[in-house]
């Protein structure tokens, strides 16, 4: 049996394998893995399945005649086979047909973990090449968990738009194929068949592919969503030193019931909920905070209440709105001078076509109240002491209410809303 590549051995090597995976580009980590792989493991192909990617868990990589004919339920089988973070040699059916793989499974502290079966080109490679294939896959595993638990804006309408475009799909399929094979069942059960051993035989072969039909949208769910009290579960594991630590009172309010969100939903909530939490700690004189999850239809409010008097830094920082904005969500903001601040995110839980708004359609009930003093001709700080808000919120307000409405002056907003029942802004008592 031949020995390990002698540049292997060499820590600096490495290390520059190691720099090279880690640099690579979330679409580029299955290739770029491969072709680091290749010079210690030969092999033909290779097919993967992650939990850390609903836009595309499942990908294979090399010849085509493989990867073209490589299923979800072939590599579930085999997910089923493997040992977590050992690389395991076996025979198993890959696209169709039943080869020599390396099964490589990790299984990381952060994230769902992933499955690589590789192809070998050749015999079986010796067990200290295994067994750094299986180092080098658990670090690529453990650096993609990391990354997917905070995807940058540019990632998240496209993962959120693709994963529900694929739950769709799965959907029409698993109907059709259900439908199909249900009535197969009803004909062959009918009696109408003279062969009884080939009617039973069909007959179990037809159950076992309607719960393998079933396992496939399971799975789909598994990959591409967590329930919403899990996610937040983690959530509170990771601020779970900050809230030891404080000597604000902090409160983490666990979802009401089972509801499913989105991977990429779910972790973005976790990237708002945390940054607003810091940003409430940060100002001095709060004493106690409050964060919530509520599925409310078909959005996610994520909320965050202080009771700190001071609200002039109550508006969320830009980072987070960038993150909130690529979704589709948006922020309702209630700073109370003296009383304290309610940050919510609203955030929809999948991609939907909306439909013919009327201008002022897209302002919430704050804005709505914002806009009706602007059309009165009040300045901001009037806004602000009729609704006892701080000026610094009433232009947060404004400009959304701009944005939303496309358009550059209060003027412009004030005639949209010239012809529309707004209630006038009365003083609010305390």
């Amino acid at each position: 049996m031949e020995t390990m590549d002698v540049s292997w051995s060499d820590p600096r090597h490495v290390l520059g394998v190691v720099e090279r995976l880690l640099s690579a580009p979330r679409p580029q980590l299955l290739s770029r893995f491969t072709a680091e792989l290749g010079k210690l493991i030969p092999h033909r192909a290779a097919a993967m399945q992650t939990g850390d990617c609903p836009r595309s868990p499942f990908k294979a990589i090399g010849d085509e005649a493989i990867t073209q004919a490589v299923t979800s339920v072939e590599l579930q089988r085999l997910v089923d086979r493997s040992e977590p973070d050992k690389a395991l040699v076996t025979d198993g059916i890959l696209g169709g047909v039943e080869r020599r793989l390396i099964l490589l499974t990790s299984t990381p502290a952060v994230g769902h973990g992933a499955m690589i079966a590789v192809v070998l080109e050749a015999a079986e490679p010796p067990s200290a090449e295994l067994e750094l294939a299986a180092q080098l896959w658990h670090i690529v595993s453990t650096d993609a968990g990391q990354r997917a638990t905070d995807p940058g804006p540019d990632v998240l309408a496209s993962s959120l738009a693709a994963a529900s475009a694929r739950a769709q799909v799965i959907t029409d399929l698993g109907q059709t194929h259900a439908a199909t094979l249900v009535t197969l069942l009803s004909v062959l059960r009918s009696g109408r068949l003279s062969d009884a051993v080939a009617r039973r035989t069909a007959v179990d072969l037809a159950a076992d592919a309607l719960l393998e039909l079933k396992g496939v949208g399971d799975r789909d769910q598994v990959l591409s969503a967590e329930p919403s009290d899990a996610a937040f579960a983690v959530l509170k594991a990771q601020l779970a030193d900050l809230v030891r630590h404080t000597e604000v009172d902090v409160d983490l309010v666990d979802p009401v019931g089972d509801a499913s969100l989105p991977q990429d939903i779910a972790h973005t909530a976790r990237t708002l909920t945390r940054g607003l939490v810091l940003a409430a700690l940060d100002r001095p004189a709060t004493t106690r905070l409050r964060a919530s999850w509520r599925v409310d239809g078909s959005v996610l409010r994520i909320t965050v209440r202080d009771d700190c008097p001071e609200v002039a830094d109550a508006v969320p920082p830009r980072g987070l709105t960038e993150r909130l904005t690529a979704l589709g969500g948006h922020w309702e903001v209630d700073a109370v001078p003296d009383w304290g601040t309610t940050v919510t995110a609203v955030l929809p839980l999948g991609v939907t076509e909306p439909p013919e708004l009327r201008p002022l359609d897209g302002l919430n009930p704050r804005e709505l109240e914002v806009l009706s003093g602007i059309s009165q001709g009040l300045r901001n700080r009037q806004i602000a002491e009729q609704l006892q808000l701080s000026e610094h919120t009433v232009k947060f307000h404004v400009r959304n209410i701009l944005d939303k409405l496309d358009v550059s002056s209060r003027g412009e907003a004030a005639a949209l809303a010239r012809d529309l029942p707004l209630e006038p802004v009365a003083h609010r008592s305390a």
